[in-house]
């Protein structure tokens, strides 16, 4: 299957040859399905508490904060290209000299342009985009209205313009302030120092594409002592890319490897499942993750930050009593009453499924099961009520031993044709919008290796297109997913108005993305 130069090129990129090999196999099997027992609901997998419970975790996260070394860990490396998808549609099928743009927007039932053309000066991007298509067109005043609308969607996107595509979501202009326009990178810093700070410190991490790295880096340069300044915050941004190690083959429909027109084989990203080694690499006591365009205008944020103080309350007061338990069974004296209180907290606090063999087990196992349940990572993540958005969601999954635990399942890992299956989705209350608290140090202070409680069987397989031809695709187990499917997990529910992602260049109108002070 392989040449020699074959084997080079994959030894380069620092995968053996017998990983590729498990890669071809896991395609032409297929994907094992995740098995859904029953969805996660309030009471049932996730927790919900009122105003006074949550301003006691609040108030536990404040008084631990200073003491904490806390990260705010940021997947930042896709490029914005499908935020423009019905604009780069538009100006494919758009002919000014045949009709006007609502005409070709009511052929083609495309609300989405006439939202977009409807609102110009009420996006971030207006004023750069305005200014950059007045001294690329001289004649711009005299242009028709639907003339002046194609030149600047063409300035907004064209390689030889603006080329807003080109670039990831975290640095284009995402809100607009009295003082002008910020981007999302910039909105994070920002919000950095509303929880995910100690001691006036603010460490975030990014993890970026390398051809976008020295932007980021450029972005900072321009605004870091400013917003220093202004927050009286000292910021350490950190960059990581995708290791080239982490990267897939495709196969044909044909199953055959796919190549490159050179001959040489097609290695691709494999999803944000990949960052687990970034992760990894990481050695903080906290670490917040939250995608980029997740991100509302400053005072708007500031009414939500208690969610993320909550979560983070939620995840020290679990680890505290998991580490004081976990203390106790090193303890040669620990008592069968103990070992009760301990399976208890697993199952009641941790989600933790105990079987009822557990407890017909020697002392010396019972204590053996409860430490290896207990000394594992720790994930609390925040999950809002389900109202139609795309997405993962929580559910109570059974393994080939028929285990049962929490996971957060996405749509692709589900057999949505087996009517069993999609019944339960269909009653499923809440979703994952990516927002999370981890804890990745065991009771002793010392790191985890979080590849240790990955679930290799999670991958994805997924159909795409390369230069016209299909392929079947594997995507390593998703970060939140089938990466941390050996976590102990925590899901928390927190309001709607806490999800705010930025999914087309619309959504940049919504109000949680305009100042309105």
């Amino acid at each position: 299957m392989f040449s020699e130069k074959d084997i080079q090129h994959i030894e380069k990129k620092g995968i053996t040859l017998k990983q590729i090999e498990a890669q071809v196999n896991r395609i032409k099997n297929g994907m094992s399905y995740s098995n859904l027992a029953e969805a996660a609901n309030i009471g049932n997998g996730i927790k919900s508490y009122n105003e006074t419970e949550i301003q006691n975790f609040v108030a536990l996260f404040d008084a631990k904060r200073d003491s904490l070394n806390i990260v705010m860990f940021v997947p930042a490396s896709g490029a914005a290209t499908r935020m423009f998808k019905f604009l780069f549609q538009f100006l494919k099928n758009y002919n000014p000299s045949k009709e006007t743009i609502e005409e070709y927007a009511e052929r083609h039932n495309d609300r989405l342009i006439k939202t977009f053309v409807s609102n110009l000066e009420s996006f971030p991007i207006y004023s750069e985009v305005l200014s950059k298509a007045k001294a690329i067109h001289p004649n711009f005043e005299s242009l028709t209205k639907d003339e002046a609308c194609l030149a600047f969607v063409k300035t907004m996107l064209s390689e030889d313009a603006l080329n807003y595509s080109f670039f990831p979501k975290g640095l284009l202009p995402f809100h607009n302030y009295k003082t002008g326009a910020i981007t999302a990178f910039h909105e994070r810093l920002l919000e950095s120092t509303l929880y995910a700070s100690s001691n006036k410190k603010a460490n975030l991490h990014f993890t970026v594409s390398k051809k976008h790295h020295p932007y980021f880096d450029s972005e900072l340069e321009k605004i870091k002592k400013e917003v220093e300044e202004k927050t009286n915050t000292v910021f350490n941004v950190t960059y990581s890319y995708q290791k080239e190690e982490t990267e897939t083959v495709a196969l044909t429909t044909n199953n055959e490897i796919y190549r490159n027109e050179d001959g040489s084989i097609l290695f691709r990203p494999a999803g944000h499942g990949a960052l687990i080694e970034n992760l990894n690499a990481i050695n903080s006591d906290l670490i917040f993750i939250k995608n980029v365009d997740n991100i509302v205008v400053f005072n708007r944020n500031k009414k939500l930050v208690k969610y993320k103080k909550l979560i983070a309350g939620v995840l020290i007061e679990a680890q505290e009593e998991a580490f004081s338990f976990l203390h106790k069974l090193d303890d040669e004296s620990v008592s069968e009453a103990d070992m009760l209180t301990i399976a208890m907290f697993l199952s009641t606090k941790m989600n933790v499924s105990i079987g009822d063999e557990f407890d017909d087990l020697p002392s010396d196992k019972k204590k053996r099961f409860l430490k290896e349940k207990l000394n594992r990572p720790i994930r609390v993540c925040a999950m809002v009520k389900n109202e139609g958005e795309p997405g993962g969601g929580p559910f109570w999954v059974k393994d080939e031993n028929g285990n049962i635990s929490l996971q957060i399942a996405e749509f692709a890992q589900i057999d949505i044709d087996n009517t069993q299956q999609a019944e339960i989705v269909k009653n499923a209350t809440h979703f994952n919008p990516t927002d999370l608290v981890c804890g990745t140090k065991n009771y002793k202070g010392e790191k985890f290796n979080l590849l240790n409680f990955v679930d290799p069987e999670a991958a994805f397989i997924t159909m795409k297109t390369q230069n016209g031809v299909d392929i079947k695709a594997l995507e390593l187990p998703g970060l939140w997913n089938g990466s941390m499917a050996y976590w102990n997990s925590i899901f928390v529910e927190v309001p709607v108005e806490t999800f705010n992602p930025v999914k087309t260049v619309n959504d940049l109108l919504k109000p949680e993305h305009q100042d309105l002070a």
